[in-house]
């Protein structure tokens, strides 16, 4: 009931709480402290500029967890290491985390290092960009990894060919910024450090602008069994052309139409 008290969304799994989904924007400490001494958790979504260095501390005693969501949380770089507790996590998302500010980097990300189950990691929506790129890169246990709107350039993609035991990525745009010239991060020459990633076997293109020209790139994946392309601007004869070059690889594609490509595309991520 205590943690109904704080607007949260709980699942129960044979008695024992197992599933928190909580909004922390108004949460004290004692609210933490609350929270964080419900250790049967295994699954556990939150979001808040109240999730902080000194708050993620008091939640350190959720040893069980597999599967962490945060949304808007405003840790340091050297709040991360915090994250070693959760010795059994395998799953973990970062939206938003920290906009803006100059405490965070990106360089805690390879705190992460000392997940050794962690395999799944989603990063997006940051400001933070190639330095936290190099510090995911360092994270090679990842099986999976998913990234789009952070400040990232071309020269943060480099830092994927490490994951060498990447088996699914979805790769999408940096977010512009305001009132300077953005390089895009993610356009046909992506594809060339995409080719060397041998193991993916699903990949996601989204918010670019390609064409059949990525084929032999796509062929350059022996493994590949699952694409998906979305908000990409990509003529129709192109996705044929791709599904006719990879016969063995379910092609998914969301055609846009010309107002999405000029909202999206052109407005948004000033392609």
């Amino acid at each position: 009931a205590s943690l109904q008290k704080l607007g949260a969304k709980v699942t129960e799994t044979a008695g024992v709480i197992t599933q928190v989904q909580v909004k922390c924007d108004d949460f004290t400490e004692a609210d933490f402290r609350t929270l964080g001494s419900f250790t049967t958790i295994k699954n556990l979504t939150i979001s808040g500029k109240t999730i902080t260095d000194d708050t993620l501390a008091l939640l350190t005693g959720l040893v069980e967890l597999e599967q962490l969501s945060t949304d808007g949380i405003l840790l340091t770089d050297a709040g991360y290491k915090h994250f070693a507790a959760f010795q059994k996590l395998k799953s973990l998302a970062f939206f938003h985390p920290a906009f803006r500010s100059k405490e965070f980097t990106g360089t805690g990300l390879v705190s992460l290092k000392a997940l050794p189950k962690l395999e799944r990691l989603t990063f997006a929506g940051s400001t933070a960009g190639d330095v936290a790129m190099d510090a995911i890169g360092q994270l090679t246990q990842l099986k999976e990894f998913r990234t789009w709107h952070t400040a990232q350039t071309q020269a943060g993609n480099a830092s994927l060919v490490k994951l060498t035991n990447l088996t699914a990525l979805r790769i999408g745009q940096r977010l512009p910024e305001w009132g300077k010239d953005s390089p895009v991060s993610f356009d046909e020459s992506t594809m060339a450090v995409v080719a060397q990633m041998k193991t993916l076997e699903s990949l996601e293109l989204t918010e670019a602008r390609l064409s059949g020209k990525i084929i032999p790139q796509l062929q350059a994946q022996p493994k590949l069994a699952k694409l998906k392309i979305e908000t990409v601007d990509i003529s129709a004869a192109d996705v044929e052309a791709i599904k006719a070059a990879l016969p063995q690889c379910k092609v998914d594609w969301k055609p846009m139409s010309d107002a999405e490509k000029e909202a999206t595309l052109v407005k948004k991520l000033r392609l």
